[in-house]
């Protein structure tokens, strides 16, 4: 299955500087660009008319964001999260895994206990009568998904002894004296200056283009000081610096990234067929690709291909004994009224006629069996169990 993330157009758009791959955000506003020009550097970001951010790196999937909150408290829900596909193209969805999981929980509630109450707080006055508190936590157990039954803060009232000053009232302000008008002028001294505004001085020249590759920022400033404004003067309207983008026409490297690693060969030894042998085990191999690696970008880092020792077991008859019921699964589909969760008993075979561990040139390998056997367990009345999953989203 193949997700797909928006594909760039040549067109304008809002470019930015920064994207932020894990909540989908630009940052680090450079201008309006043409959306190819703006992904010369794919470490940028842009927004079109419908004010989404999109990355300009080829498509990728984010890390599984944390399970979030059960939807229901104290009785049976489900948990879900979520990853995203950003950038241009398409993201591979080998394993089907998809951008949304969903796994049932339930949480029984425990009543808490209340720890022992803390030391009374200071009086909330310095004089006559006031109050004071003291404080208790339900940590003694803590709860699971409860309470302590209760209040954790209790109040009394505290004497503090000491008599309270009575208010000193202000005395009215004397009547107005009639006075006599004055005659003649004076010269008034020590008068503070009259406010003057500031005045822009001139553009600066715009500085060097600051990047080798993709689009930047070229800055011109200037100053409030033809006048400085004087005390209480406006300060300049407008703003004091000026950018202009700059595009050097040249695509920034592009780091290789590794796929998904592919299936496993089938297990041979020596090119040969092992099924069901139990002497040495074969060896099984799996390779990736370094992708979208372009203009001089690094190479990826590690290797192309790894392999394990293993034992094929298709088809081989293996006895043994049932397990315990297992852990619920994820809820399928991952959303609405339909979802249902399994679990399962399996049939833990016995493998003590196989070497496992073995001993390599770089120390002891765990072995893995390949394929499907013919189990062989008891006869038991049910190995798989379904439920509904409760209390899950709607799809949206």
């Amino acid at each position: 299955m193949l997700l797909a993330a928006q594909e760039s157009v040549s067109e304008k758009a809002q470019c930015y500087q920064s994207f932020n791959a894990q909540n989908g955000s630009c940052g680090h506003l450079l201008g309006e660009a043409e959306v190819d020009d703006c992904c010369l550097n794919p470490h940028y970001g842009h927004k079109g008319a419908d004010g989404v951010c999109q990355s300009c790196r080829p498509a990728s999937w984010t890390d599984w964001s944390l399970w979030g909150s059960c939807t229901r408290l104290c009785l049976e829900g489900v948990r879900q999260r979520r990853r995203f596909c950003y950038g241009h193209g398409t993201c591979s969805d080998t394993h089907k895994l998809g951008s949304l999981q969903t796994r049932p929980c339930n949480c029984c509630p425990e009543q808490g206990g209340w720890a022992d109450w803390g030391q009374w707080q200071a009086c909330s006055v310095s004089c006559g009568m006031g109050q004071k508190r003291r404080e208790r936590t339900c940590s003694s157990p803590p709860p699971v998904c409860g309470s302590c039954s209760g209040q954790n803060v209790d109040h009394t009232s505290c004497d503090t002894g000491e008599v309270c000053p009575a208010p000193v009232p202000t005395p009215p302000p004397p009547p107005p004296s009639p006075g006599i008008f004055c005659t003649g002028t004076e010269l008034c001294v020590g008068l503070p200056y009259c406010a003057v505004p500031g005045g822009w001085g001139p553009w600066s020249a715009y500085s060097e283009c600051p990047v080798t590759c993709g689009l930047g920022q070229r800055v011109r400033t200037r100053q409030c000081d033809s006048p400085v404004p004087r005390p209480d003067g406006q300060y300049c309207p407008g703003e004091s610096t000026s950018t202009l983008i700059c595009n050097t026409d040249i695509h920034c490297p592009v780091n290789g990234e590794w796929s998904e690693w592919g299936e496993w060969s089938a297990c041979k030894r020596g090119g040969k067929d092992i099924k069901c042998k139990t002497t040495s085990p074969g060896i099984q191999t799996r390779s990736r690709s370094c992708e979208h690696r372009a203009w001089n970008g690094t190479p990826c880092l590690g290797f192309i291909a790894e392999n394990r020792p293993c034992y094929d077991i298709e088809n081989c008859r293996l006895y043994g004994n049932w397990s315990e019921w297992g852990t619920w699964g994820l809820c399928q589909p991952n959303c609405g009224s339909t979802a249902n969760k399994t679990r399962k008993r399996e049939c833990v075979l016995n493998f003590s006629k196989y070497t496992n561990p073995v001993m390599t040139g770089s120390g002891p390998k765990i072995v893995h069996f390949v394929g499907k056997p013919m189990a062989r367990c008891a006869r038991i009345q049910e190995k798989e169990m379904s439920a509904p999953c409760l209390n899950v989203p709607p799809c949206t």
